[in-house]
């Protein structure tokens, strides 16, 4: 620990004769040493703090040299740790496999393993950071099949547990995976849970929810889960000109997925049904109201969202020329008239 500057001054000999040195060059001369002993007794900046060590990592890894750092909190990962110290240590590691490329190259299957074995643990802060930190590794090839096991995992904790910050660690460490098809019978189940995130009040995890979905609607075997979910009355709130440009451009982007998909041979080959409360509905059916909010749309201010919305309306605009089969709740008809 350093000295403040008055203990400092106590260490100096300034006590005798101070009195004939008080005024002039001597005290000057003695305030001089007092400030600059001060000055010398701080504690250096760099400090055991994360920051500090993450620079050190770095610049050690950048003269070739291995920081040792990450092999560190992984090994003190294994030990028995409270939750708060588990949360620290795995958002350490989150930095360091973003810092030092090197070392988190050189890391194995057990580390992911052991890293994903805290998605069990009772601390939601423990399985978010947990989360971030598969996230951070996915970025690196060889771990994606190992963390792709823990993807039926991720699609539990965000389906039952209502925490936004839970929902967007997860749901962008699924966005960062290419999801095996022997996940898709657990993505029917939760997909009820995804919509209602969609339909949340919480931006960041709404984008992160309607990427998962867009990326979805591409599956044919998932196609008709997605349009039969039910929604809320209100779905086409979505699509207002006062939602965040950045929320509207995903939205559109789902919707002209989904226009794309029904419009295709393979699902217009069967009569689906349809419940009156499902998303098919809200998007087109008879009484959909999609068309007035697209047409809104193409005067927004964000370029890309007028560009999407009038992808969108094309799309709608195919499916009346393809001949889309109606579903089974009311007959559909095109949105847009020859005149409009």
């Amino acid at each position: 620990m350093g000295m403040s500057i008055p203990r400092c001054l106590g260490h100096l000999d300034i006590r005798k004769g101070v009195v004939g040195l008080a005024t002039g060059a001597g005290f000057v001369y003695l305030l001089y040493k007092a400030i600059r002993a001060g000055i010398k007794c701080q504690p250096p900046l760099c400090t055991a703090s994360p920051i500090c060590i993450a620079r050190l990592a770095v610049e050690r890894e950048r003269h070739g040299r291995d920081s040792g750092e990450l092999r560190r909190l992984l090994n003190s990962l294994e030990c028995k740790q409270d939750e708060y110290a588990k949360s620290m240590i795995l958002h350490s590691i989150t930095r360091c496999v973003y810092l030092l490329e090197a070392e988190a190259s050189a890391c194995t299957n057990d580390d992911i393993r052991l890293v994903g074995s805290m998605l069990d643990d009772n601390d939601n802060s423990v399985k978010i950071q947990a989360l971030n930190t598969l996230k951070a590794f996915s970025g690196i090839r060889k771990f994606r099949l190992k963390i792709q096991e823990h993807s039926i995992k991720v699609l539990e904790l965000i389906s039952t547990i209502w925490d936004s910050e839970l929902h967007i660690a997860g749901l962008r460490l699924l966005n960062s995976l290419s999801l095996p098809d022997y996940v898709h019978p657990q993505l029917r189940r939760v997909m009820p849970a995804l919509m209602e995130i969609l339909q949340s009040d919480y931006i960041l995890a709404q984008v992160q929810a309607i990427r998962l979905l867009s990326y979805l609607a591409q599956k044919n075997d998932l196609l008709y889960d997605i349009l039969n979910c039910q929604v809320h009355s209100n779905f086409l709130n979505l699509f207002q000109t006062t939602q965040p440009g950045s929320l509207l451009f995903e939205v559109l982007v789902f919707a002209e997925r989904l226009s794309e998909g029904r419009n295709s041979p393979h699902y217009r080959a069967v009569k689906w049904h349809y419940n009156e409360q499902s998303l098919h509905e809200a998007l087109f059916g008879d009484e959909s109201r999609l068309a007035d909010r697209l047409l809104a749309l193409v005067i927004h201010p964000e370029e890309e969202v007028q560009i999407q919305a009038c992808k969108v309306i094309v799309s709608l605009q195919c499916s009346q020329d393809v001949g889309v089969r109606p579903s089974s709740c009311r007959p559909s008809h095109s949105y847009f008239n020859s005149g409009e």
